[in-house]
């Protein structure tokens, strides 16, 4: 199982076992490599094969061992875009580019359309890559229509994913931070402002990132390096004629044409005539072997002589607006029509798709896929291999010369139109659609970049206002789905300026609201709902302004540390009394308010639990469960606090049974995650390992986490320290550190606590080192000091010091009697904390060990594993070791293996070696 090259593991099925390594199912690595599953299948039985692996855990262990998982090593930049044909020439220009490169913060390959600027910094970044410690990364901003959007570009390609409570642009600045790599960015021409901006902020805050920059003009900003692309060298005579021919042979070959002597001359010249531009040089190369060299010196000739009178006009461009005229005229009618029809699209497309688009007379939909390929075999278009079959790309340049067709033709307007239909009805099929998760997501992405250009034409034509709010409306629900909150949020709003009236504004309003609150972004959210409240009130809809401004004042209590500065409980009354003036006798609103004025309360109010069953009363009644399951977690807060984690339990998996038939949109998203994280933590409360474990890995695989892992797994480790699955731990773990610190290290306080446990598993294990760098991170997650952590802290840290036998040290650091842990977020440690404060007592030979086991039996009753510990406790103060390998047993019907070894050790006698090789057997020291 040692090396992949002594096991003849193909380059595939590496990529298969790297993918397993991320716990990905067959489903997605297929997703991911565009292949089938079943094919996918047959690898995994290969590895397993060949690997000697007894299972699936086993191939994922041997992926961490290759990978270096554990020890969070920074990922790789996915491979550059590989070309079908070669590269050719080009020696200097390729050897100076690189030394800017190198040299340089910002480099601007500048030149005019088809003259190969993408293929020379593909060639340069590859050659350079190993200068950059973090990678060469690819970004193609083509399909990007709004400038907006290039951050969010970034990110996609970046692998970052959404980071909550963070734009797209923070997310990327934070990750250039103490980063060295490059960054090419591709066909910034139509983005030149906000490329510019983009990349003078990206480079202020990463001084070792570098930007190579492809354009038909400068950035203009006052550091840029700008490197000039010309045409290929065509030189005069001599062996050497010079690129341009060099690239026409090679082209000419693959057709299966060879120059004579006499041709290479007369081709020299045709290049020459072109002025060396590499895409006019291969659109002629496809023609040879249908018109022969006469046919293309003469067919060249005449439109070359055409454009010789035109003014101010760069000689390359015409050059290559000659050759494209020249090509497309070639070509019979209904061709030459798919050409132009299809550069609306702005990726590659599927034939099935073009047939709709491009299927109006004169051409025939069925058709379609022969005048495709027909243009591939011209080389106006580039076949592309993809998970769901062939798809076809038009260069930019072709694309670009397409839509001045269409527009010469007056069919744009009919074209592009058919475009945004098509978009708009495979953006309603895919929401509706009912495939696997990992399909969906890359069916999205192939179809997002059609929706956003289809509606960004759409916008402007006041006849197409309905077609747009409906439009941004679906892409917003569909950015949902794929976890692209913020996006989600961005369309919700543009929709609502689109809106055909006052109360489908306030309803897109509320839904963006809705993905705000998914991303945590609680300003936004409350600035959303206000706004959907003013709509409601226009629209004479009263009852809908009410529910979103309970909202406003549930939000500021509930998600207060999602907003920059929470309100005091006065402005909170006031909203609250806001949204009851408008409320009148509707039962949704008045429910609404109810859960607000629950939230707006202290949870150590003696009338707190009440209100929160009235709350849920209402809610009920209703039959929303989405403000039943709000009502249900005020519930399940106050029941925390008050020491009762069962019920605590009992209420929060309600929420996760409510909400598990609601379709996911924008109103469900924070609903979802947070029901299944309180779910979690009220699970932990009550000691419920299995129960905790199960929800811990549906957070794992909630859509809306797919993008940001160390949120996704969060949870699981937390889980996995105390169950004392540290092998599963320590692999999630380097799969956190990895993912955190790609995102540019965010200070998340809510991810405190699995760090916390990740320190103190690498303790139990003696790794000092490992101990250290976890603890680390616990600081650059959240300030020291915050409250919410430090019990939690204190448990952790006291654990490892009683393991470590140093009980008096223990007690300092549980020096906070169980009894004051009021709030309900200590609520879910108190149990944990109470049973270490009494077993640390007994262990020092205190003399109020027995008072203190006394003390915390009400504390721990209702939390299986702290209420054994606390028995250990007691009868290791009895000096009755029968009664320990009970409390053993007890711990291990729990699923708390750590606990369950450490039992039988302190029991001693023969049992006393049994725990220990337990102990060992999970890497544990043995004091």
């Amino acid at each position: 199982m040692g090396h992949l090259a002594d096991a003849a593991v193909s380059t595939r099925e590496a990529e298969v076992l790297a993918a397993v390594g991320e716990h990905l199912s067959n489903a997605e690595i297929a997703a991911r490599l565009f292949i089938s599953v079943r094919t996918v299948e047959s690898h995994v039985s290969s590895l397993l094969r060949k690997l000697g692996a007894e299972d699936r855990r086993a191939l994922t262990r041997i992926a961490g061992e290759r990978t270096g998982a554990p020890r969070a090593a920074r990922p790789q930049a996915p491979a550059l875009p590989s070309a079908l044909t070669s590269f050719v020439g080009r020696v200097r220009e390729r050897a100076e580019l690189a030394a800017a490169v190198e040299g340089q913060r910002l480099v601007s390959a500048v030149g005019p359309g088809g003259v190969g600027k993408t293929r020379l910094a593909l060639a340069v970044a590859a050659d350079v890559s190993d200068r950059f410690a973090d990678g060469v990364w690819y970004v193609d901003l083509v399909p990007v229509t709004d400038a907006s959007m290039i951050a969010s570009t970034v990110v996609a390609a970046l692998g970052l994913g959404e980071q909550p409570g963070r734009s797209a642009q923070q997310t990327v600045l934070e990750w250039a931070a103490g980063r060295r790599a490059l960054l090419l960015l591709d066909n910034c021409e139509h983005l030149l402002g906000g490329v510019a901006e983009f990349v003078e902020r990206l480079l202020a805050s990463g001084p070792g990132i570098v930007v190579l920059a492809t354009s038909r003009a400068r950035l203009l900003l006052p550091f840029e390096r700008v490197f000039a692309v010309d045409g290929l060298s065509v030189a005069d005579s001599g062996a050497d004629a010079g690129d341009a021919l060099a690239l026409f042979e090679e082209r000419a070959a693959t057709a299966g044409v060879t120059l004579s002597e006499e041709d290479r001359g007369r081709i020299t010249r045709v290049c020459r005539g072109l002025d060396g531009v590499p895409l006019a040089i291969e659109l002629a190369a496809a023609r040879l072997p249908t018109l022969g060299v006469d046919g293309l010196e003469a067919g060249l000739a005449d439109h070359l002589q055409l454009l010789t009178g035109a003014r101010r006009v760069d000689g390359r461009h015409r050059s290559l607006r000659s050759t494209l005229d020249w090509s497309c005229a070639l070509l019979e009618p209904p061709v030459r029509s798919v050409l132009r029809r299809v550069a609306v699209f702005a990726g590659p497309f599927r034939a099935d798709a073009a047939a709709v688009v491009v299927g109006a007379p004169p051409v025939a939909a069925r058709e379609v896929g022969d005048h495709l390929a027909a243009l591939a075999d011209h080389s106006l278009l580039v076949p592309v291999a993809a998970g769901d079959g062939t798809r076809y790309r038009a260069l930019e340049t072709v694309r670009q010369y397409g839509v001045e067709l269409l527009d010469d033709s007056e069919e744009l307007d009919a074209t592009r139109t058919r475009h945004l239909r098509w978009a708009v009805d495979a953006g309603a099929e895919l929401l509706g659609a009912d495939v696997p998760m990992p399909e969906w997501r890359a069916r999205f992405d192939r179809l997002a970049d059609e929706l956003r250009a289809a509606l960004g034409w759409a916008v402007a034509r006041p006849d197409l206002r309905t077609t747009a709010y409906e439009g941004k409306t679906l892409l917003a629900a569909l950015c949902h789905r794929r976890g692209i909150p913020s996006e989600s949020q961005w369309r919700y709003e543009q929709a609502a300026g689109l809106a055909p009236d006052d109360l489908s504004a306030a309803t897109a309003l509320h839904r963006a609201a809705g993905a705000a609150e998914s991303r945590l972004a609680g300003d936004d959210a409350i600035r959303l709902h206000r706004a959907a409240a003013d709509a409601a009130l226009r629209a004479g809809a009263p009852a809908s302004a009410a529910r979103d401004l309970a909202q406003v004042a549930e939000l500021m209590y509930r998600a207060a540390g999602t907003i920059t500065d929470p309100p005091d409980r006065a402005v909170v009354r006031a909203v609250i009394e806001e949204a009851r003036e408008h409320a009148g006798e509707d039962l949704a609103a008045r429910a609404r308010i109810a859960v607000a004025e629950a939230f707006a309360e202290s949870e150590a109010d003696p009338d707190a639990a009440r209100d929160a069953h009235r709350a849920l009363e209402l809610a009920r009644s209703v039959g929303d469960p989405l403000v039943e399951s709000a009502a249900l977690d005020r519930l399940t807060i106050v029941q925390l606090a008050d020491g009762a984690p069962r019920d605590a339990l009992a209420n929060a998996l309600r929420r996760t049974e409510l909400l598990a038939p609601v379709a996911l949109d924008a109103d469900l998203g924070f609903e979802l995650s947070d029901a299944h994280v309180m779910a979690t933590e009220s699970a932990i409360a009550a000691g419920d390992l299995p129960t905790a474990r199960r929800l811990a890995e549906r957070i794992r695989d909630l859509p809306l986490h797919r993008e940001i892992r160390h949120v996704a797994l969060a949870r699981l480790i937390t889980v996995c320290a105390l169950e004392g699955d540290w092998e599963l731990a320590v692999e999630a773990g380097g799969r956190f550190r990895a993912d955190w610190e790609r995102a540019g290290r965010p200070r998340v306080p809510t991810l405190r606590r699995s760090a916390q446990a990740m320190a103190l598993v690498h303790g139990l294990r003696g790794e000092a080192e490992e101990r250290s760098r976890w603890a680390a991170i616990v600081e650059a997650l959240a300030p020291v000091d915050r409250p919410h952590d430090q019990h939690a802290a204190a448990f952790f840290e006291a654990l490892l010091l009683l393991h470590d036998g140093r009980p008096e040290e223990a007690l300092v650091e549980l020096a906070t009697p169980p009894h004051e842990l009021r709030r309900w977020y200590q609520g879910i440690w108190r149990p944990w904390y109470a049973a270490l404060w009494a077993e640390a007592a007994v262990l020092a030979g205190r003399s109020d060990a027995r008072a203190r086991i006394d003390a915390v039996r009400a504390a721990t009753a209702e939390n299986v594993v702290a209420a054994a510990v606390v028995d250990r406790a007691d009868a290791l103060a009895a000096g009755a070791p029968a009664r320990v390998l009970a409390a053993a047993d007890d711990l291990d019907r729990a699923g708390c293996r750590y606990q369950w070894a450490r039992s039988l050790v302190l029991a001693g006698g023969a049992e006393r070696e049994k725990g220990v090789s337990a102990l060992v057997a999970m890497g544990a020291t043995v004091v």
